[in-house]
């Protein structure tokens, strides 16, 4: 049975097409947990881009930058605030650069999510204000097992913990008193957490630490008894030393979670993290951070956290947005690789997986194909957001590099939904010349029995009854059998067939009501035999199904 898709609630669907990557140590940690309580989530569908690292770092471009990313499509900003330019000297607290943030996206109608840029960005410390960099004695770092000190601030050290605490605390207290018209739509704590060189920090802090061996609290989580050594949670010892710096991550982050929970209590919060990705061993990615595989130590550590996301720049990306859409953790895209295909990728995470937005990195270097691509995408999913919820089952589409001449079969209302990739149709040229098959993707959303919305880009859908035969013949532009094909058929065992009562191009209002644009039939549906939508648009189609 195939039930109704929510943000707190998701239902396992069949994915016959869509295998699941193994999660380095084979299972995710602790996910049972993570549906403890329901995550506090944005109330609007975020289309947004991250700024690059340096991008707020003016006001100049802050005040060039938001007005480009309005007309861009955008309804959201994900920007930094630099711990260094917010403390220059200790206790002394600067907010211009936010402030003007906060004015710009106004003008704009635009929304910010805030990075604090704290102790950690991508592992390292390098947004650390130079009063804390040059103390040494009292901001210590962290050591690799060799005893190299590391450009890493040790999460191990109080004083470290309490003058980013107290930073962030003064940017809370900001916000409460200049924002309290909500542009700040969510705060992501820290960026990338995790170590580097070593799966854990060596220094005598750490080692102090790690001898105590694992709390009571974290023991059933991770499968160990109370009591047990680090050594004893994973038969790797690297395993077992990056789930140590998890838990010692998770509860420093805790620590700021707690008081942004407290001063602003509406906003949701979130880390992101760097993937285990391509083969790497901890130490080698920034081991220890919120990767989907320790979720459950993150989530046990930071209980004030709402939601693990993913930053996703090795494709195929599919089986990373299924990888963090389990119970208790909506799906939440922060950073992914900028590309034409960014709003490809946009409608599969939303329309499979619910997610709460989606974001590219460095938005404001889009060249000028990836901007006008992405805002054609972004334009037509705020159009659909009134679909984009609870009340509607939906199905995500995606054919890229790992899978474009594949079929995606879905089994909806008792049928065969079949989907597959534009360029597999026979007449566009490009499809054999050689050239890269852009991705092509969208949505299939239910709105009646045999009523549909198919939205995206580069693709064709039909559908066929459960029982019927599966020796399709080879069909040329016209719909004749292309020659040499057979033209008699196996002995017809089906008992009904499905066909296209009616398909029409549509806009979509902002009460969810539909204009015609134009009734689309004869060789715009291959005389009913299926929709389609070209790779070159994003379109929306209003499909009615009969039975014969």
């Amino acid at each position: 049975m195939i039930g109704f898709k929510g943000r707190d609630a998701r239902p396992v669907r069949p994915r016959a097409w869509m295998t699941i990557p193994l999660l380095g140590l084979g299972l995710m940690l602790g996910a049972h947990s993570m549906h403890a309580s329901s995550p506090r989530v944005p109330d609007y569908l975020i289309l947004g881009g991250e700024l690059g690292n340096s991008s707020a770092s003016s006001k100049e471009d802050i005040q060039s930058i938001f007005p480009r990313l309005k007309d861009m499509g955008l309804n959201t900003v994900l920007m930094p605030v630099y711990w260094e330019l917010t403390e220059p000297t200790e206790g002394n607290f600067d907010f211009s650069l936010l402030d003007e943030a906060l004015s710009t996206a106004r003008e704009n109608d635009l929304k910010l999510v805030l990075l604090w840029f704290g102790a950690w960005k991508n592992s390292m410390s390098c947004y650390a204000p130079g009063w804390v960099k040059t103390d040494v004695r009292r901001f210590p770092r962290a050591v690799t097992e060799e005893g190299k000190p590391l450009e890493i601030l040790s999460s191990f050290s109080d004083n470290v913990l309490q003058a980013d605490l107290n930073a962030f605390n003064a940017m809370l207290d900001h916000l409460k008193k200049y924002d309290q018209e909500g542009t700040v739509s969510m705060i992501q704590i820290e960026n990338e957490i995790g170590m580097l060189e070593s799966p854990r920090d060596h220094s005598k802090l750490a080692d102090k630490e790690y001898a105590k061996g694992v709390p009571n609290e974290l023991a059933s989580e991770i499968g160990v008894k109370p009591g047990s050594s680090w050594k004893e949670t994973a038969a790797d010892p690297d395993y077992a030393d990056e789930m140590f710096m998890a838990w010692n991550y998770a509860r420093y982050v805790e620590h700021l979670a707690k008081a942004a929970k407290e001063k602003l209590p509406d906003t949701p919060l979130y880390v992101n993290a760097a993937l285990d990705s391509r083969g790497r061993r901890p130490g080698q990615y920034p081991s220890a951070g919120p990767i989907a595989r320790l979720g459950g130590i993150w989530k046990k550590g930071a209980p004030s956290i709402d939601f693990i996301s993913p930053d996703l720049y090795d494709p195929p990306f599919a089986p990373w947005f299924l990888q963090y859409d389990f119970p208790g953790n909506p799906l939440f895209i922060p950073e992914i690789r900028r590309s034409s295909d960014s709003g490809t990728h946009a409608f599969y995470a939303i329309g499979q997986h619910n997610a709460l937005g989606f974001s590219p990195f460095s938005i404001e270097n889009a060249s000028p194909q990836e901007a006008a691509r992405l805002k054609e995408a972004y334009s037509l999913l705020k159009k659909l957001e009134p679909y984009c919820n609870d009340r509607y089952e939906s199905y995500g589409l995606l054919f890229d590099s790992d899978n474009a001449k594949e079929s995606k079969i879905m089994d909806i209302d008792g049928m065969k939904t079949v989907a597959s990739h534009f360029f597999t149709l026979p007449w566009d040229s490009r499809a054999t010349d050689g050239s890269r098959w852009p991705d092509g993707g969208g949505m299939v959303i239910k709105l009646d029995k045999d009523e549909y919305l198919i939205a995206g880009t580069g693709i064709v859908v039909k559908w066929e009854s459960l029982d019927e035969n599966a020796d399709e013949k080879k069909l040329g532009e016209d719909g004749f059998l292309l020659s040499g094909e057979e033209g008699k058929s196996s002995e017809w065992k089906g008992r009904q067939r499905i066909g296209i009562l009616s398909c029409d191009e549509v806009d979509i209002n902002p009460d969810g009501s539909f204009r015609v644009i134009r009734r689309l039939n004869g060789d715009e549906t291959h005389q009913g035999r299926h929709v389609r939508i070209g790779v070159d648009d994003y379109k929306a189609l209003h499909v009615k199904l009969y039975r014969y």
